[in-house]
């Protein structure tokens, strides 16, 4: 299996309103770093699995409307407990439908897999991965 990771962050503010989450119920900012890995089981006649720049590219327009949000607010979470866990699911999705609208170019037919990684601090990371 080949693979290219991209990288990008996003800044949001949420509550994580359960007591399991503690003083995490309350208002707070996150800062993401967010890794976004696209799979494919060859490579096209370049030797490309995905074209990073488009990968780039399309990272970052998914995590736009995201950036400097309170997601508590935002309709794709509304109802929604905005873990870590959920945030990458969300992101996921929005690239699963980026792969199938051929917004990565001519290889977006070729990627099989993504894994959409938030590192929520130096010592933590949650992700959602799984084949498209």
């Amino acid at each position: 299996m080949f693979a290219v990771e991209v990288r990008d962050h996003i800044m949001i503010a949420h509550s994580l309103q359960r007591p399991v989450f503690g003083p995490a119920q309350g208002m707070h900012g996150a800062t993401f770093v967010v890794d976004a890995a696209f799979f494919t089981k060859d490579v096209d006649e370049d030797g490309l699995a995905v074209d990073i720049g488009a990968a780039t590219t399309v990272l970052a327009e998914v995590l736009k409307p995201l950036n400097y949000q309170n997601l508590d607010e935002h309709a794709a979470f509304a109802g929604k407990i905005s873990t870590t866990e959920v945030i990458a699911k969300h992101i996921f999705d929005e690239l699963a439908a980026a792969v199938r609208e051929k917004r990565l170019g001519a290889g977006s037919h070729r990627i099989c897999r993504l894994r959409v990684l938030l590192h929520e601090s130096h010592a933590a990371r949650g992700w959602y991965e799984a084949d498209l």
